[in-house]
């Protein structure tokens, strides 16, 4: 039987890399999948990509009128959400120093504020679930601070609090909070932040997958509260 039969699950950032693979799996795992993107363009690609068996929602991460508007769109198509992952976001690999106030705004909206204010709306159609997942996307570096990711680096931090938060304000409700720190993926975004790493040597999407299906279906329902590595043996290097 399909792992994720009959739950609905909303993957922000699922047009391209992990957020991609993530809707690809859980379509052929039984899941009714929805996916947003800031990109029209983008998110036609990728519903291509997906056979058109996803629902395509176009959104900014960092707009929050934006971010209530999508809670409310899916509120009234679906009956509950069992699944929602966190993965949109923006990486900037720069040192504290060189940030100026717009480009750490726009990071903030992104990774952190956009995500907080999306999570608090869909919070009524997670709770309908019988077993709801929220995980988010992670860094290492939102776990030790490292040289170089100034802004990126605090925003992950934040993410891992916010989920910690999340977890024990429902660890006695039918809903748990995880995140993942996907390790080096061969992703356009991990190229652009290493244009000169050899892509051949990281992990693709797909390898990493066993762990995302894990913890969005029934086998982690005791799970909440906690920080899973998709490559626990990997060294992390600059970006991880």
């Amino acid at each position: 039987m399909a792992r994720l039969q009959g739950k609905y699950a909303l993957i922000t950032g699922g047009t391209s890399g992990i957020g991609l693979e993530t809707a690809r799996q859980f379509i052929a795992e039984g899941a009714t999948v929805a996916i947003t993107g800031r990109s029209q363009s983008a998110l036609d690609a990728a519903g291509q990509a997906l056979g058109g068996k996803a629902l395509l929602l176009l959104s900014d991460a960092g707009d929050i009128p934006q971010q209530r508007e999508l809670a409310q769109r899916l509120g009234q198509r679906w009956p509950r959400l069992d699944v929602l992952y966190i993965n949109a976001g923006d990486v900037t690999h720069r040192p504290l120093q060189e940030w100026d106030e717009q480009s750490y705004q726009r990071l903030m909206d992104i990774n952190l504020k956009g995500p907080f204010f999306l999570i608090q709306a869909l919070l009524p159609l997670l709770l309908k679930s019988h077993a709801g997942s929220l995980v988010f996307t992670s860094s290492s570096v939102g776990r030790t601070g490292r040289a170089d990711w100034g802004a990126y680096a605090v925003s992950k931090f934040a993410t891992e609090g916010m989920m910690q938060v999340l977890a024990d304000e429902y660890k006695n409700r039918n809903l748990r909070v995880n995140c993942i720190n996907p390790g080096g993926t061969r992703t356009k975004m991990r190229a652009s932040a290493f244009p000169h790493e050899d892509k051949n040597k990281l992990k693709t999407p797909a390898d990493i997958m066993p762990l995302y299906l894990y913890l969005m279906g029934e086998d982690s329902r005791r799970k909440t509260g906690m920080s899973f590595d998709a490559q626990p043996n990997r060294k992390p290097g600059a970006a991880e």
